[in-house]
């Protein structure tokens, strides 16, 4: 998922999207571990995909508490 996409959704949906990508991980890692899952390209990708979102969350709190600092 590309980060343009990410930003585009609101946070709540950034959190939904955030818990099921590490349900992913989690059943991709499990795939991997019991020979499942042959591309194991889909791990890093799916790791990376959950940091895509956890940095976009912490740059929108971080934005916040800026705009709450000024005030």
């Amino acid at each position: 998922m590309k980060a343009v996409e990410l930003h585009e959704l609101t946070t709540d949906e950034l959190q939904q999207k955030q818990q099921e990508l590490k349900k992913a991980l989690f059943t991709v890692r499990f795939q991997v571990a019991m020979n499942q899952q042959d591309n194991t390209a889909v791990l890093l990708q799916t790791r990376k995909d959950v940091a895509r979102v956890k940095t976009i969350l912490r740059e929108r709190q971080l934005k916040a508490s800026q705009q709450s600092d000024k005030e």
